[in-house]
């Protein structure tokens, strides 16, 4: 029989999900010494793991598994995340926020205000270049979606290659180590990477000096994002604004700079949520492929951190 503990913010509805799956073998407990089957948010149990000696398998709650992989923490069982949910959500930030910098849209709300009627110039997205960095799921789909509307879609990625599940997503794709060659071509940067040692502060003073005014999104890990040049690059134009959902430090601090900056738009982590059924839908699967020793779907390496 294995034994489940569940470590979550939405614990109860997270355990009336379980109870309509009917999974076989499983049985809940409060117990951390005897779980050997672990559905968490990785915040809320990164700082307690040695507690669960029987540990085998954990079903990460989020995409983001950052909390888990840190080099001081064990590394002795399967971990798992939550995959192929989030590109919907992403892309209507992402297109979204784009839409309505291009179209003045927040400027014609501060005007409506003030009862102000002055219209603004304007270019539409289509025609404009979007560079994404990291070409999974996410990165995939907003490529199809930002092409339907008629822009152009440049990967980067540690390889240069085209991801398999879909080699057409990208007009091109560059190595990581290019960056500097698809930078320059972009209206509008978006980052949907990781948090590992490789992407820690790639967006640096280095990197963004390639930029040419434009639009970025950080909708991936604050790690990849240095705060002190991305203040820079705002300053010397080589980005006119940042939409920011990720942070080094979340909460971000009242006193941080970002909040007040007027060419950065900070949301609180919200671009793409972890819905309770979808989270259920795959530990279920996952569970079963558990129970009869199949390979578990979206497991990460440790030593990649994803």
């Amino acid at each position: 029989m294995n034994k489940l503990m569940i470590i979550s913010r939405q614990q109860a509805t997270y355990t009336a999900l379980l109870a309509q799956q009917g999974l076989p073998d499983l049985t809940l407990t409060d117990d951390p010494a005897e779980a050997n089957v672990i559905l968490a948010d990785p915040p809320l149990i990164a700082h307690t793991l040695e507690c669960f000696s029987a540990l085998a398998w954990l079903q990460s709650t989020f995409a983001g598994i950052d909390a888990l992989i840190q080099p001081d923490k064990r590394q002795d069982y399967q971990l798992t995340n939550i995959r192929g949910c989030f590109g919907q959500l992403i892309t209507e930030y992402v297109l979204g926020y784009s839409a309505s910098h291009y179209r003045h849209f927040s400027q014609y709300q501060r005007q409506q205000a003030d009862a102000q009627w002055q219209p603004h110039s304007y270019r539409g997205l289509a025609g404009r270049v979007m560079v994404i960095l990291g070409t999974g799921s996410i990165g995939q789909h907003l490529a199809h979606a930002a092409t339907a509307l008629g822009l152009r879609a440049i990967g980067v990625n540690r390889s240069g290659t085209a991801p398999s599940e879909s080699p057409d997503a990208f007009e091109t794709i560059y190595p990581i180590s290019r960056l500097a060659d698809a930078l320059p071509q972009a209206d509008i940067v978006v980052s949907t990477l990781p948090a590992t040692t490789a992407t820690n502060d790639l967006l640096n003073r280095d990197s963004l000096q390639h930029c040419r005014e434009a639009l970025l999104f950080n909708v991936g890990r604050g790690n990849a994002v240095c705060e002190e040049s991305l203040l820079w690059a705002l300053t010397h134009n080589h980005l006119a604004h940042a939409v920011l959902d990720v942070f080094k430090q979340e909460p971000l601090p009242a006193a941080h700079p970002f909040w007040h900056h007027p060419q950065i738009t900070v949301t609180p982590h919200i671009a793409a949520e972890s819905f309770p059924d979808q989270v259920m839908a795959i530990f279920a699967d996952n569970y079963r492929r558990w129970h009869t020793g199949s390979p578990l779907c979206y497991q990460i390496d440790f030593q990649r951190g994803y």
